[in-house]
């Protein structure tokens, strides 16, 4: 290699490694928020986020129908005049709201309201859950991101080691060349894992309804000892209860669809008055009842469909049990796989980062050749890398659990 390719590499390499941790480590707009813990996270999701706003936006339109269901029809006063005597017609009409009618109404309209309360609080769940989540994933970058600074600073140094000991006499250039390769390849792997941390936090930003494109936030948590698996509990889950509610609202409405096909009837009472000639004295009292005629239809296509719903509900239900069952199933053996491979990584970091440490001295002092160092090293560097990835899969699967197993009396109001 000549010099000024040495030259070129080496400059490049200190440019991607000050970058990187320029990146990591620097932020202006950091200091706007401050340090969040993952609790204050969750918190801000909750208040601020649009999800959950819509969720609330619905539970107010279903407690809105109930009050439309169970509200009676306002009467009609109508006032009329007529050359025949008695010319003045007054009358007031009172639609009548049978019970056989308006019971599975309003029954319906309650269900739909109870289904959507257990749906808000799966939908609240679920965010709660999302900004967990996220918020692992991004303490997840943030250790990788740390963890290969540090591989690209030590490559660095292993490269510097390499050209001294060239120069001494006790390397040739073909070592000073793997190393250098090595640290570029390190340096590069910096900056991109800097740059995935930076995503990380910008997606927990939008989550917690900071939408304003900058880092303003920086992470007070870590990973540590993850959360144990939440105890099975008997009962529906929160998404099923929706969707047996549901599927019972939908077979009410088709209930009170079968009995319209006859509308509801109304009754007019009220008086005539005013005679010129005086053949009548005072007011003349009327009274009359008036049932719709189902002439041109009797109401087929409004059951047609609400049949149409009932049966799309009842297939909901079906597909969420299985699905419900299915998330939750798998949601255990993901747990309980990354558990145990954490377990696994937690006895092989230590010795892996002894064994790159000694090789490391090993090669300082003439014991090893360069290849041995950069194996121990990649080898230690990927335990350590897993054991991140693996501690934030049972931080995931942990929350995802907490969800699947939430049911209607042990949701949070």
């Amino acid at each position: 290699m000549t010099g000024n390719a040495s030259g070129v590499i080496k400059r490049r390499i200190r440019l991607l490694t000050g970058l990187a941790a320029s990146l990591l480590l620097s932020s202006p707009a950091a200091a706007q928020v401050g340090a969040i813990s993952r609790q204050a996270a969750v918190e801000a999701a909750l208040t601020r986020g649009a999800r959950l706003a819509m969720a609330n936006a619905d539970t107010a339109a279903s407690a809105a129908q109930v009050g439309l269901a169970r509200q009676w029809q306002n009467p009609t006063i109508s006032a009329s005049y007529s050359k025949d005597v008695p010319q003045r017609h007054y009358a007031v009409d009172l639609p009548l709201d049978l019970p056989y009618i308006r019971q599975p109404r309003i029954a319906a309209a309650v269900t739909a309201q109870r289904a959507m309360r257990a749906r808000f609080a799966y939908e609240r769940a679920s965010v709660a859950m999302e900004a967990d989540t996220t918020y692992t994933r991004a303490l997840a970058a943030r250790a990788l991101a740390v963890l290969s600074a540090r591989t690209a600073q030590d490559a660095d140094s292993l490269r510097r080691m390499a050209i001294a000991r060239r120069d001494a006499g006790d390397a040739s250039d073909m070592d000073v060349v793997l190393a250098t390769i090595t640290a570029g390849q390190a340096a590069n792997d910096a900056m991109t894992d800097s740059l995935t941390y930076i995503t990380a936090v910008l997606d927990l930003q939008v989550v917690m309804g900071l939408t304003d494109g900058d880092v303003r936030i920086e992470l007070a948590d870590s990973l540590g000892d993850p959360p144990p698996a939440p105890r099975a509990v008997r009962g529906r889950s929160l998404a099923v209860a929706a969707a047996e509610d549901r599927a019972e609202s939908a077979a009410l409405t088709v209930r009170v669809e079968q009995r319209s096909v006859i509308g509801p009837p109304s009754v007019t009472a009220g008086w005539d008055a005013g005679d010129p000639g005086g053949s009548t004295q005072g007011r003349l009292p009327m009274f009359g009842l008036a049932i719709p005629i189902p002439l041109f239809h009797r109401n087929t296509a409004a059951i047609a469909l609400a049949r149409a719903e009932a049966m799309r509900a009842r297939a909901e239900l079906s597909l969420v049990t299985v699905l419900s069952r299915t998330e939750r199933e798998r949601a255990e053996r993901e747990y309980t796989a990354a558990r145990a491979r954490l377990v696994r990584d937690d006895a092989l970091a230590g010795e892996a980062e002894r064994v790159a440490t000694m090789a490391m001295t090993a090669y300082r002092e003439g014991a090893v050749a360069l290849p041995a160092v950069l194996e121990a090293r990649r080898a230690a560097r990927a335990v350590l890398a897993q054991r991140i990835r693996d501690a934030a899969d049972v931080w995931v699967a942990a929350a995802e659990l907490q969800v699947l197993t939430l049911t209607a009396a042990t949701a949070a109001p």
